[in-house]
């Protein structure tokens, strides 16, 4: 699985891991307003507690399986996300719930650019499940992570997918965002 997989409201249809497009959040800001479905009244985004890792972490593995991800390791995924429970360093866990049941999730990474040079995030991994796609929840996660990288003073959003994930590209190419046409590359160490 490369850098930046993104899993967002996705199925079926998905590319090698190695085939992945860059897309990049427009200048534009997405508002409520902008949503296609409208964002559902009891949804509520939120960072990660510590308590609500454990409930996050199947969820993950969900996500890792979509990716095909051969050896899921629970402890290695409870020590690497913990590292972005609030207030970290290096990243943020958000957490769509509709009441007590967790319905989505976005992972963000800090990270930079050198051509502006400022911090961007990196909206590393979305994911909605499965029978809850469609109802704007992808939509209110990527919103949730623009007003985070807003708040943090960056100056972009990025994320990337698959080039032939039609359900994730539609979601992204109605939030304004614009593709990069670059091709990313993985050496494996």
């Amino acid at each position: 699985m490369g850098v930046g997989a993104v899993g967002a409201s996705g199925g079926a249809d998905r590319a090698e891991p190695a085939a992945r497009v860059q897309m990049r959040a427009a200048p534009v800001r997405a508002c409520a307003r902008d949503t296609v479905a409208a964002v559902p009244a009891a949804l509520r985004i939120e960072p990660i507690s510590p308590r609500q890792l454990e409930t996050l972490l199947p969820m993950i593995a969900t996500y890792q399986r979509f990716y095909e991800v051969e050896e899921i390791d629970e402890e290695r995924n409870r020590a690497f996300f913990s590292r972005f429970l609030a207030p970290s360093e290096e990243g943020m866990l958000l957490g769509a719930w509709h009441g007590d049941e967790l319905v989505g999730y976005a992972c963000l990474f800090w990270h930079f650019t050198s051509l502006v040079p400022a911090e961007t995030v990196l909206m590393n991994d979305l994911y909605v499940a499965e029978g809850k796609r469609g109802e704007g929840i992808g939509r209110a996660l990527i919103e949730a992570s623009a007003e985070v990288a807003r708040k943090r003073g960056a100056h972009q959003l990025q994320w990337v997918t698959a080039p032939d994930n039609r359900n994730a590209r539609r979601l992204y190419d109605s939030t304004g965002a614009e593709s990069e046409p670059s091709i990313e590359y993985e050496l494996l160490l």
